[in-house]
């Protein structure tokens, strides 16, 4: 609404957002949007190919981008003058194993990916989003570090993770010009997400099958968007979103 509008301290904004994971899914619509809504997009992902056609169609900036590598955000940072937003997207999940049959190599990659990442990318970046002086740091969390359920525990441990890395960051950056904001989805159907984790594409299937209307990646990116264009005393601590048909993580209708 224009009153609303009006009240940012950042019309129609010129501030710089970065976007990890931004090659596929979430990343990709988030980056997409923030590019509608005005904003200067940098994506990072390690897939240049699809980050640079995703760049030029929205008129932003590819950077190769491996999150579990210190060289690679190193050289991320180096290329910035500004940020304003850094929404922390890069994650997945890696298996559906029981605890009894843990893949540790999995469990690892998870926690690299979707924590450690997470931490080093915020730690490089806090300096530039302080000095913005309306900065903000977005986790893209999950129901899964919420809840628990079987088979999940190396992903649900790593979203713990990453929901207790958001709370903690609040709390030290009282006082502070930068909000910490947290969106955590249920489902949500992308191209690849539940493919990564299954490495079957029926199983994939499987996961949605039945599910009227999952949220899909435009959706997660919305609440993405509205959340960085509060006004900038206005923090969402975090946002739990999911579809109608998804009660919690372990209650979900499947219409037959």
């Amino acid at each position: 609404m224009p009153a609303e509008t009006s009240a940012l301290p950042f019309p129609g904004t010129d501030r710089v957002a970065v976007v990890t994971g931004a090659s596929s899914g979430i990343g990709a619509a988030t980056a997409r949007r923030l590019a509608a809504d005005g904003f200067s997009v940098v994506l990072g992902a390690r897939r240049l190919d699809r980050l640079t056609a995703l760049a030029e169609e929205i008129g932003g900036r590819a950077v190769e981008l491996d999150v579990t590598d210190g060289d690679s955000v190193a050289a991320l940072v180096a290329a910035l003058d500004r940020v304003d937003v850094l929404v922390n997207n890069a994650g997945g999940a890696f298996d559906a194993a029981p605890v009894a049959e843990a893949d540790l190599d999995s469990w690892t990659r998870a926690f690299e990916v979707n924590v450690l990442g997470t931490v080093r990318l915020t730690k490089a970046l806090l300096p530039a989003l302080r000095a913005s002086g309306a900065g903000d740091v977005v986790f893209m969390g999950s129901t899964a570090g919420l809840t628990s359920y079987e088979g999940g525990a190396s992903y649900t441990a790593a979203k713990h993770g990453v929901h207790t890395l958001a709370e903690t960051l609040r709390l030290e950056l009282v006082g502070e010009p930068v909000r910490v904001v947290e969106i955590a989805p249920g489902m949500v159907k992308t191209d690849e997400f539940a493919l990564n984790r299954t490495g079957d594409a029926a199983k994939a299937a499987k996961v949605y099958e039945g599910v009227r209307e999952p949220l899909v990646a435009d959706d997660v990116a919305d609440c993405v968007a509205w959340a960085v264009t509060r006004p900038h005393h206005v923090n969402i601590d975090l946002m739990v979103v999911r579809p109608r048909a998804q009660a919690a993580q372990y209650k979900v209708h499947r219409e037959s």
